[in-house]
């Protein structure tokens, strides 16, 4: 029940216009320092994985490795979306509560 509400919220983001895809855009939100939560799927190579994990560390934007490429791009009425990033406080912090009450996040930074 808690995974609906996060793939809910994600929608809802994407809708308001809060959410960002793709690679170069995601990377440019987080060097902005507009990205207040990025997810990349837990199905994600370990070379994206590790690539975002750093980019976010040094830009000290929070990172949630969790739910997988089918779900998020579902989520979001796109194909498969292996990275997003939410540039809304609210939607990344409401995100990142149910990601946490549901147990699907391999890593928190």
């Amino acid at each position: 029940m808690m995974m609906n509400k996060t793939l809910s919220l994600l929608g809802m983001a994407m809708r308001a216009g809060k959410l960002v895809t793709g690679d170069e855009t995601v990377l440019k939100t987080i060097r902005q320092g507009k990205a207040k939560l990025v997810i990349v799927a837990a199905d994600a190579s370990e070379n994206t994985k590790k690539k975002y994990r750093d980019k976010c560390t040094s830009y000290n934007a929070k990172h949630i490795e969790a739910l997988d490429r089918e779900s998020i791009g579902r989520a979001i009425g796109k194909a498969e979306r292996v990275l997003v990033a939410v540039t809304d406080g609210g939607f990344a912090a409401g995100i990142e509560r149910s990601l946490i009450q549901s147990s699907e996040v391999e890593s928190i930074d």
